[in-house]
């Protein structure tokens, strides 16, 4: 019998399945403080040109004198309606004449934060990019993390991928800490991308592995929880730590915590079943039985849900979705919204610092308090409304919300700025939405024969959105004024908007048997559902109907 009728029979999501699946979940919070640390330590503290000359200049005024000399040596500017001292340049015989020159040296405001990535090397002016340049190489270690590790976790299994990606997060997280210089910085920042990702997509392949079908849905959502709660944790820990250096070694030592589960978490039995290791797929089988309170036939007859062989040959399979119109059609729809929905997300996420509210850390923790809502309402609504409307309503919600800041910012005061955030964090919770939605419908439509591949490839485009996000939110800067603020906002609402009309085009999945071949994929959505025939129960072997009926007759004996 199948794997997933064994789970059937085992429990779907009993108490074993309850204990590792809750177990899986926790790396998640890590994962989520990883990947929104950079909000942190990339943060841009006020700055402007070191006083040449002065040894011990700070960006806090320490005297009259000192005042003086700032005032005769850097020019101001204009920022956001502001007069503001010039961040990039100094006069250049310091009499106040209107001749300037850049400056190589800055001294930046320690009332936020003492120190970030950003003031020790210096990644402002004119290489302010630098930032996005990293942020950029962190999504695409990630990218390369989900096919390297994601490979090595389908050939030596998913428990050795976690620790392997865990091993090389503490390494590369607590070197990060002492970084010497730029280009070590962001080498180890790639080298992090990659081993949360792996980790990550570890554990979460292997909570879903170990639950039966019907609560697959469930379990992948119910994760996305655990990471909203990282997001949490980073804002306290960054309210707390005031230096990058020790909130990177925080955040790197808290994955040590999970260093225990090489000891405590199975492996995946569906992927030992794939790996013809039947003894120790049927040993964990047995002890899930065991704390499920469930009895087990002596012979199992349990066999892998697909082959290595078969997985193999789904790649021709794959590249059969690009000939047929309606396919190409459907997958560019689906690729499309990954990659705008992580876009949005991760850049209004990290974009926090330049709504001006005032308060880094209170908005940070409204955006990422939307999360909650988001899944909340999708694993009430995702059921009942289906998976197109969710979709579209959710990018629809979230990208007009993000468009009509532009006219909060452009065309309201100061004192409305609440009504700029509100909207902002109604975007957030829009994208979170859509996130929660997105995995699910692409597992969906694709058909079986190229479904993994296919939502893996998906999701590659979602690592492209991230990496496009803090440009989106850099061309703001470059801009600059209030329309420079509403300029993000702008590109991600606009997105946004367009991938929800899109996917209007897309057929509707609830309720519908899924396609098995390419040929079911193309008349998916078509033609009108058939009538599904009565369930047929089957045992599930000789041996375990045996079983069965010996307790029933066994009941009735007691019965009389």
């Amino acid at each position: 019998m199948k794997f997933d009728d064994v789970l059937r029979h085992v429990g779907e999501f009993g108490a074993y399945q309850k204990r590792i699946y809750f177990l899986l979940c926790l790396p998640a919070i890590t994962h989520g403080a990883r990947m929104m640390v950079s909000a942190f330590l990339q943060y841009v503290q006020k700055h402007r040109c070191e006083l040449p000359g002065y040894d011990n200049d700070t960006y806090a005024v320490q005297s009259e004198y000192h005042q003086e000399l700032i005032n005769s040596t850097i020019p101001y500017s204009f920022q956001d309606g502001h007069l503001v001292y010039d961040k990039c340049h100094v006069y250049a015989n310091a009499t106040g004449t209107v001749s300037l020159e850049k400056c190589n040296r800055w001294v930046y405001d320690k009332s936020l934060f003492l120190q970030t990535a950003v003031s020790e090397f210096n990644m402002v002016c004119e290489d302010a990019l630098l930032t996005s340049h990293s942020q950029m190489l962190f999504m695409a270690g990630f990218l390369v993390g989900v096919f390297v590790l994601g490979a090595f976790a389908d050939r030596y299994g998913r428990k050795l991928a976690i620790y392997v990606s865990m091993v090389i997060n503490l390494v590369a997280g607590i070197a990060l800490a002492f970084a010497p210089n730029f280009y070590v910085y962001v080498v180890l920042r790639f080298l992090l991308g990659a081993s949360t990702s792996g980790y990550f997509t570890a554990a979460y392949v292997l909570g879903l592995e170990i639950v039966g079908p019907s609560k697959r849905i469930w379990a992948g959502m119910v994760i996305k929880y655990f990471f909203a709660l990282g997001l949490l944790l980073i804002d306290g820990l960054g309210y707390v730590i005031r230096d990058w250096h020790h909130m990177e070694l925080v955040v790197t030592c808290l994955v040590a915590v999970f260093l225990p589960y090489w000891w405590i978490i199975p492996e995946s039995p569906r992927w030992l079943l794939t790996r013809g290791r039947i003894p120790e797929a049927e040993a964990i089988i047995r002890k899930a039985a065991e704390v499920n309170k469930v009895t087990l036939p002596d012979k199992l007859c349990a066999e892998a849900d697909e082959t290595l062989d078969e997985r193999a040959g789904h790649m021709t399979a794959f590249l059969q979705l690009f000939t047929s119109s309606v396919l190409l059609f459907r997958t560019l729809i689906i690729f499309f919204n990954w990659l705008v929905t992580s876009m949005a997300y991760y850049g209004l996420s990290l974009n926090t610092q330049d709504l001006g509210s005032g308060n880094f850390f209170l908005t940070f923790f409204l955006a990422s308090l939307m999360d909650f809502p988001g899944v909340t309402l999708c694993l009430f609504l995702l059921d009942r409304v289906g998976r197109k409307v969710m979709m579209c309503g959710s990018m629809l919600i979230g990208g007009v919300a993000c468009l009509l800041t532009i006219f909060t910012i452009l065309y309201l005061g100061e004192s409305y700025q609440w009504i700029t955030i509100t909207l902002a964090m109604i975007g957030k919770m829009g994208t979170a939405m859509c996130f929660a939605v997105v995995y699910v419908f692409s597992s969906e439509l694709f058909p079986t024969v190229v479904r993994n591949i296919a939502v893996g490839a998906s999701s590659s485009w979602a690592r492209v959105g991230g990496m496009i996000a803090p440009y989106v939110a850099d061309a703001g800067k470059l801009v600059g004024g209030d329309f420079g603020r509403a300029l993000p906002l702008l590109v991600f609402g606009a997105a946004s908007v367009v991938a929800g009309l899109l996917a209007l085009f897309l057929p509707e999945t609830l309720n519908r048997d899924l396609p098995e071949t390419i040929q079911d994929g193309i008349v998916f959505g078509r033609t009108p559902p058939k009538p599904k025939p009565p369930v047929i129960m089957t045992a599930y072997c000789v041996e375990g109907r045996v079983e069965r009926n010996r307790r029933r007759e066994s009941a009735e004996d007691k019965t009389v």
